[in-house]
């Protein structure tokens, strides 16, 4: 935890925002690392099958990004108010949330998708790989909401650096699998995909263990 009324606050809001601007650009880097080593290694027809997806993946984490600032928010005036029953009850209502809308937004994917890509008069020989990305991609999105909602909450602690960590790790994590996955096993779109729901996973999962193991008097546990 960081107390941000203590010190000047043009250096407190400046040390606070950098790692959040930091963190947005490696979070873009998923989607960058992907596209290079599809071009790379698969061609233009598996990078337009990736390209493709760009904007509903983007639309759908500029959804989760919008709730976990808000979260942010609403977290940051409890805490400041030391009003920790309040702070808790935040977490569970965001998790929850959360939760449900991955699962939601999860399964109208995967159903959805072929429709979706069709409906946007995709090459034949693109629609193909485009869903397969899709729909491993979409298994990560509960692994990515809970990620983002763990953020939340360690930003509106005061704590923006900590968040930055994680990406960072993750990003690596992804960059290592495509790598493995694409150019050691030969998997295609579906193993860049997979790549990047194993490392929003391990992300969550480290996030959420640093949680509680630093701000255990939360008595937090994710759904």
């Amino acid at each position: 935890m960081k107390d941000l009324t203590v010190g000047k606050e043009g250096k407190q809001i400046l040390n606070f925002a950098l790692p959040m601007l930091a963190g947005n650009v490696f979070q873009q880097l998923y989607n960058v690392v992907d596209s290079i080593i599809i071009g790379k290694v698969l061609g233009k027809e598996a990078l337009a099958a990736v390209g493709a997806n760009f904007p509903l993946i983007f639309a759908l984490i500029s959804f989760v990004v919008g709730i976990a600032i808000g979260a942010t928010v609403i977290i940051a005036q409890y805490f400041g108010a030391k009003e920790m029953d309040k702070v808790k009850r935040t977490i569970d209502t965001l998790y929850i949330f959360l939760f449900f809308a991955a699962i939601v937004i999860t399964t109208v994917g995967i159903l959805a998708s072929k429709f979706i890509f069709t409906l946007i008069s995709l090459p034949e020989d693109v629609i193909g790989p485009a869903v397969d990305y899709f729909r491993i991609y979409a298994l990560g999105f509960i692994f990515f909401f809970g990620f983002q909602g763990t953020s939340a909450v360690l930003r509106g602690l005061g704590d923006s650096l900590t968040p930055l960590y994680f990406l960072i790790i993750s990003t690596l994590t992804n960059i290592a699998f495509d790598i493995l996955f694409v150019v050691g096993f030969g998997w295609g779109v579906k193993g860049v995909a997979l790549a990047t729901v194993i490392a929003q996973a391990g992300a969550f999962f480290t996030i959420v263990w640093y949680l509680n193991k630093f701000h255990n008097f939360m008595d937090f546990s994710p759904l």
